[in-house]
């Protein structure tokens, strides 16, 4: 599975798009739109999607804590994150 968040991070309501490859829970790729990538850990909540991203650093130094997300298809169809404890 692969996730990729346009902005150099992810915030509420961000979009995201989710790039099922067949490959099973819980190891993952996590892009972010500023070139970073992270190997992250998601698992399936019925509709929903539970990622969990690693302390990484932006491209311009920035770090970023542990976070948990709960990645929600929307009615327009795209996937939203939520951030959850």
């Amino acid at each position: 599975m692969r996730f990729l968040f346009p902005h150099s991070h992810a915030f509420r309501k961000g979009r995201v798009t989710v790039d099922d490859d067949g490959k099973a829970a819980p190891d993952c790729l996590v892009e972010f739109g500023d070139g970073v990538t992270v190997i992250a850990e998601w698992r399936a909540e019925g509709d929903s999607i539970r990622l969990t991203v690693p302390d990484y650093r932006t491209a311009r130094g920035t770090l970023v804590t542990v976070q948990n997300w709960r990645l929600a298809k929307g009615q327009d169809g795209h996937w939203r994150s939520e951030r959850t404890a």
